[in-house]
């Protein structure tokens, strides 16, 4: 399927643990008939000691993080005979926020030593969406999805890392960037509200950063 109206082919979802790019990326790849690549978190091996020890789990959960998501960007312009649309739920830059949040500066030095000589050859995508959600929105989603090494999560983790997020994406200059105010937003339960982002994501003649509120719904009264 051609994408309506548009020269974007890679699409790249982004937000803070339990904004809900990973579904996001899933309803667009179904609906462009796109390749979806995700991010394949399930299979660090330090990610759950992280939640339980941050201090001590951090350099090895972020070296793991850095080197998987580095060799999947290698490959996602393979040839690809049935796709002609590629969506992401991730961006590769954004292993920077979790590294400057979670590192100590000794540690962070030799991770800068390492991303700087890889990060050269990752493609960049023609459209970054990111999902701006409020803290109790994003706690909600995590405790909803019922993730068991997401179970010690704490509320002030997410707080740092959504502004840490928003930091980085108010920033942001490497791709076309739509910012999403996700937070009332049903993308999942409703089809008006999927159906107004899928149109607001393919718009043409965008600026390079933009926002998106959804529609404020009216509520039902009885008569």
């Amino acid at each position: 399927m051609e994408l309506p109206h548009t020269d974007i082919r890679y699409i790249a979802i982004e937000g803070v643990i339990g904004a809900g790019k990973t579904t996001l990326a899933r309803m667009l790849s179904e609906r462009l008939n796109a390749r979806l690549v995700l991010e394949k978190f399930e299979e660090n091996p330090f990610l759950e000691r992280f939640y339980e020890d941050a201090d001590r789990y951090a350099f090895q959960t972020q070296i793991f993080f850095l080197l998987s998501r580095y060799r999947q960007q290698q490959e996602l312009f393979q040839a690809d005979l049935f796709h002609n649309v590629l969506v992401t739920d991730y961006i590769f830059d954004k292993d920077k926020i979790f590294a400057y949040l979670n590192l100590q500066d000794d540690e962070l030095k030799l991770y800068e030593t390492v991303v700087t000589a890889i990060e050269k050859n990752i493609p960049s995508p023609d459209m970054v969406v990111y999902l701006q959600s409020s803290v109790p929105r994003l706690m909600s989603n995590i405790k909803k999805r019922g993730r068991k090494f997401e179970e010690n999560m704490s509320e002030e983790y997410i707080k740092d890392l959504n502004e840490a997020y928003n930091y980085f994406f108010f920033r942001y200059k490497n791709s076309p960037l739509l910012i999403v105010n996700s937070t009332e937003i049903d993308f999942v339960g409703s089809p008006e509200d999927f159906e107004n982002l899928y149109q607001e994501i393919l718009r043409t003649s965008r600026a390079p950063v933009e926002y998106y509120n959804p529609p404020v719904k009216k509520l039902k009264t009885t008569p």
